[in-house]
């Protein structure tokens, strides 16, 4: 195996860890509005703050190895952001809906 496949396989295993690791945000982030816990509360604040924190330090260590591409990286923060704001606003709608 040559240098250059060494690294692009190393490369598609970083970007296919960041991948499930902001996926396993978002099924926390589910399985907490599941559990009725609120969005405001201080607890899931700090998860959801420090799980993104620690999913942006992977990526700018695997950028700085030079295994993902910055603004790649930047687009799966971005891409877990939105999902993160569509499961608040799911629950936000189910509350809604209950409420009547």
């Amino acid at each position: 195996m040559s240098h250059v496949s060494d690294i692009e396989t190393l490369s598609r295993m970083a970007y296919e860890q960041l991948e499930i690791d902001a996926n396993r945000i978002v099924q926390l982030i589910e399985v907490q509005m599941d559990n009725l816990t609120m969005p405001q509360c201080p607890v899931y604040e700090e998860v959801l703050d420090t799980q993104m924190f620690g999913l942006s330090k992977e990526i700018n260590f695997a950028v700085r190895l030079g295994l993902v591409d910055k603004d790649r990286g930047k687009e799966i923060l971005e891409h877990l952001e939105k999902e993160v704001s569509k499961v608040h606003d799911a629950y936000y709608k189910h509350k809604e809906k209950n409420r009547v």
